[in-house]
């Protein structure tokens, strides 16, 4: 049996300023072996988002043996983000939250 997936104390705050930026965004966390958090679009593009917890060290904020292999296979664009300030800057909006 699978347990609960872990979910980063940053995604809520990440998931807000997703949405009030207009994207839509659906939890991939529960799915785990690797696979990012986040499934975005925005403007009719699709994006992949890792969330890592920016106020933990930088060694925490590591990916996982399971991350770095599924990110390796995966053809597409998949970002790693620290919090909301990040996750705007990979959809191209700026300003605060």
């Amino acid at each position: 049996m699978r347990r609960a997936a872990r979910v980063d104390a940053t995604q809520d705050a990440v998931v807000s300023a997703l949405r009030a930026a207009g994207a839509s965004v659906q939890s991939l966390a529960a799915v785990g072996k690797g696979v990012p958090d986040l499934l975005v679009s925005i403007n009719g593009v699709n994006l992949l988002m890792e969330v890592k917890d920016g106020n933990k060290s930088k060694s925490a904020q590591k990916l996982t043996e399971d991350q770095i292999k599924w990110h390796g296979a995966w053809q597409g664009p998949v970002c790693v983000v620290d919090g909301p300030e990040a996750a705007l800057r990979m959809i191209g909006v700026c300003g605060t939250t």
